[in-house]
């Protein structure tokens, strides 16, 4: 080969090289690299959580399997039920927002505090045309369903259903009060009911209950479980605490039963679950579906079937699988909710100090 001969070649080959990068730069440029697409992102929805953790994976398992949308979920502690969430949202807003997307809560009440706060966006989800008004925020800020009641456990064997109050105010007089242990009353269901003491008998006759209460004795355990424990313990007779402490106690073997009291009105105290959209949430589509699936009658007769067996709010649901539901107080749940900050002041002046 001559020295022009090389020359040219050479001189081609750079060519052709100069036109295939000009290529890949033009590619590039629009967006078409060639390599292998990537995977696209999963869709996600976080979740903070005050209902039992072993029920509620066995709900969120099923929305992630049949959706595939990924559930990150933030637990709260058995003794500080729902109040360290409500806090932990109400800290966030003040400062860059909320990392929540939904809010699914044992109880209504402080999800009432978090709406009267603005901290809740508004949604009505299709799913829950068939919960009666008293669980639906007319709003549509939350939306309520799964009851728990409000009762006294009691061992049968060691105390007779006769000799057993009537009406939960008889609970502060002699001798029950020395007989019975309450959960703090700062957090949770015990929290709630209280409250709804303060707003259907007024703060005059609710402080006189607490201020009994502790005259009398009364053991304040750091919650519903530990109650029922200490009454498992023969520590105490009675019991202040939920439904769901008193089946799960009796399926592990323990003998004991509960009694549901009047409030004074005819009726007990129900307390529901409750879903939220949080206001200004990362996720508003997803947030969506996981409320949607959450307050859907399928997730209430899951809870329903479950060892908590929460009561339906949906008449036909408690019908469908036989649960009954008791005489229920006729205090709203917003009276419970403005007496919250009363009833919480007469604790720590009177009973926890």
């Amino acid at each position: 080969m001559t020295s022009n001969s090389v020359h040219n070649h050479q001189t081609h080959s750079l060519w052709r090289l100069t036109r295939v990068c000009a290529l890949l730069l033009t590619l590039t440029a629009f967006g078409c690299k060639p390599t292998t697409p990537t995977t696209p992102p999963t869709a996600t929805v976080t979740l903070y959580c005050s209902v039992d953790e072993s029920f509620a994976r066995t709900v969120l398992d099923t929305f992630r399997k049949e959706t595939g949308i990924d559930t990150k979920i933030v637990f709260d502690s058995e003794a500080g039920k729902t109040t360290g969430l409500v806090k932990r949202i109400m800290a966030e807003a003040r400062g860059s927002g909320s990392r929540a997307d939904v809010f699914w809560s044992s109880e209504l009440f402080n999800t009432i505090a978090l709406a009267d706060a603005g901290l809740l966006e508004p949604y009505d989800p299709p799913s829950a045309a068939d919960i009666p008004s008293r669980y639906r925020d007319a709003a549509h800020r939350w939306t309520a369903t799964a009851a728990r009641g409000r009762v006294i456990a009691f061992d049968p064997t060691q105390t007779s259903a006769s000799a057993l109050p009537t009406k939960w105010e008889q609970l502060a007089e002699k001798p029950f009060a020395g007989m019975t242990t309450i959960a703090n009353p700062l957090f949770g269901t015990t929290r709630g009911h209280v409250a709804a003491m303060f707003a259907l008998w007024g703060a005059d006759r609710g402080r006189t209950f607490l201020t009994k209460l502790r005259s009398g004795g009364v053991l304040v355990s750091d919650g519903n479980s530990s109650a029922v424990r200490a009454l498992m313990a023969h520590r105490v007779k009675i019991a202040m605490t939920d439904t769901d402490d008193v089946w799960l106690a009796q399926r592990g073997g323990a003998a004991i039963d509960l009694r549901y009291l009047d409030m004074g009105d005819g009726g007990t105290l129900m307390i529901p679950c409750s879903v939220a959209i949080i206001k200004d949430c990362q996720n508003t589509g997803t947030a969506r579906r996981l409320v949607d699936f959450l307050v859907s009658a399928r997730v209430e007769r899951m809870l329903a079937e479950s060892d908590s067996r929460n009561v339906p709010v949906r008449p036909a649901l408690r019908d469908a699988l036989n649960m009954a539901w008791p005489a229920e107080t006729k205090v709203t749940f917003d009276a419970v909710t403005r007496a919250l900050q009363e009833s919480e002041r007469a604790v720590r002046e009177i009973l926890i100090r």
